[in-house]
């Protein structure tokens, strides 16, 4: 994009060049000049580079032990491997294929990977040793074949026997950009989990974002790095596929759990000079009070959850940059955010529209909702990040997708200037005595009060009012919750929003349920507030 233009001018300017035929694992590995670095991966006996002619090479012979594995174009085929070349092949190779690939996180029980497994149909999955127990009992249930990326005894497959003795040469399938590529289910955490289906174009639709956001991305000397699973999207297309795409190095460091002092060692060990971190993970960075060197870092992005304004200032004076927050979610991802050095960033909101994607607030009667009235954030369709459709799920997909929108169930509004402030999920906000409250507005105000750590706010079943505000929350280590807390927590909320915002309930928890991405699981806490 244009350095220097203004953001009008850069929505004005942009058109999307989407070729006809488009493949994600040729544009990443074979399109770079074989000898510049690719991944740099950290292993426990030290650092391992990659170059893209390796990739390229080895994803070449993954995609042919696909192929004498029986897997054709369109068949599934999934992985549960941390971060790392393993992975990184794995999705290379099904990708020239023309199969889809469904990354899995380990963080998964057997419940959870079934589901997954049965729904996908997936022919083969590729797991480590400490996986390969439960994985392949579940594969033996689906009649799938199961390859181990470590020594392992027939029947299952080796995955580095099986590359050895493939051929290095390959050629892919002329992939249209509208073809199946990948699939990333929901969450799950207001129903069964849903498998979304992506085309291979979806990589271009989420380049804008990474160009804004991370500062005209990429320039010399760029390296990126996220903590995040690459099972989840936003490890995937908001940090890894991107970058390799662009000619990017992209840091690998497989690690089990988040620890602030680690991240902040293996951003300078590594060079990291990009990073893509999720809200959850900068909240302990800065909870653990951690900093790096000034200029260790050029740029970062973030999204997930919406961050607050203490973390912003907080990133600005220990991180030294100022992070980039942005919105997306799995059905359409990097719609709505900054880019810092276009507009300023606004804390709290989660920017404007990216170049390129249609982004609207709609009210009740589907127009544009007016600037401070709450709506559904909605994309305007067609538009290649969008998915493809719920696998096997027509009528979910419909219902997603109406009258040219892809509707994303979040509530928001937009400021005068464009700005898009979150609310809430729409089934997320409370609704008190006639009044509709958005519970991140009250979990962000509890957020600045120096004796709470982490929260989560929802709605408590009222006789007089509905609903009532009840709040969970994670004190710091320094205080003793009680009754005094609580009250004082409540009066803190009084003096800041309106008299009705307050919660009128506290729960002190140790820790909050979370998705493997992360994510607060509202609807478990809301069980137990009705319970």
């Amino acid at each position: 994009m244009p350095v220097g233009s203004s953001y009008g001018t850069l929505r004005a300017s942009f058109r999307w060049a989407i070729p006809e035929s488009f493949n994600i694992g040729v544009a990443c590995s074979d399109a770079h000049p074989a000898g510049d670095v690719a991944l740099v991966e950290i292993t426990p006996s030290g650092l391992r580079e990659w170059t893209f002619g390796e990739l390229s090479e080895q994803s070449n012979r993954f995609a042919n032990a696909l192929v004498g594995l029986g897997v054709e174009a369109r068949n599934c085929v999934a992985f549960v491997l941390p971060q790392g070349g393993s992975a990184a092949i794995a999705h290379l190779g099904i990708y020239k294929l023309g199969a889809v690939a469904l990354p899995l996180s380990a963080l998964f029980g057997s419940d959870a990977l079934r589901h997954r497994l049965v729904d996908s149909g997936a022919r083969v999955v590729v797991t480590g040793a400490g996986m390969l127990e439960q994985v392949a009992q579940i594969a033996a249930e689906v009649d799938a074949t199961v390859i181990c990326d470590a020594p392992v005894a027939a029947p299952h497959r080796e995955l580095h026997a099986l590359l050895r003795d493939a051929s290095p040469r390959f050629v892919s399938r002329d992939t249209a950009a509208d073809d199946p590529a990948y699939l990333i289910y929901t969450s799950g955490t207001t129903a069964s989990p849903k498998g979304v289906l992506h085309a291979h174009r979806s990589l271009l639709g989420h380049l804008p974002c990474l160009e804004l956001g991370h500062d005209r991305f990429p320039q010399p000397g760029d390296r990126n790095w996220t903590p995040a699973d690459w099972s989840w999207i936003g490890g995937l297309m908001d940090a890894v596929m991107p970058s390799l795409y662009l000619g990017v190095s992209v840091v690998a460091a497989p690690r089990a759990g988040f620890d602030p002092e680690w991240a902040t060692r293996l951003i300078v060990d590594a060079g990291v000079r990009n990073a893509f971190i999720p809200p959850t993970a900068l909240r302990l960075m800065k909870a653990a009070g951690v900093s790096l060197p000034p200029g260790t870092l050029r740029s970062m992005i973030s999204g997930g959850e919406t961050l607050g304004a203490d973390v912003l200032a907080w990133g600005e004076e220990r991180l030294g940059v100022t992070i980039a927050e942005m919105y997306g979610q799995s059905e359409a991802n990097l719609l709505v955010g900054n880019a810092p050095s276009v507009f300023a960033p606004r804390p709290g909101s989660m920017g404007r529209p990216y170049p390129g994607h249609e982004v609207e607030v709609l009210g009740e009667d589907d127009a544009p909702a007016a600037p401070g009235e709450d709506g559904e954030i909605a994309l305007r369709l067609p538009d290649p990040v969008a998915f493809l459709g719920y696998l096997g799920a027509q009528e979910a997909t419909a219902a997603k997708t109406r009258d040219g929108w892809l509707r994303t169930g979040d509530v928001a509004q937009r400021d005068e200037e464009g700005y898009i402030w979150f609310r809430g999920r729409a089934d997320d906000l409370i609704m008190s005595s006639g009044y509709r409250i958005s519970p991140l507005e009250v979990e962000q105000c509890l957020l600045r009060h120096e004796a709470v750590a982490a929260v989560a706010v929802v709605g408590a079943a009222d006789e007089l009012r509905g609903q009532i505000v009840k709040a969970f929350v994670v004190p710091t280590a320094q205080v003793a919750p009680g009754e005094a807390l609580g009250l004082e927590l409540q009066a803190f909320v009084r003096a800041r929003l309106a008299a009705y915002e307050y919660p009128r309930l506290i729960e002190f928890v140790d820790e909050l349920p979370q998705t493997v991405t992360g994510k607060i699981r509202r609807s478990v806490l809301a069980g137990r507030a009705e319970a």
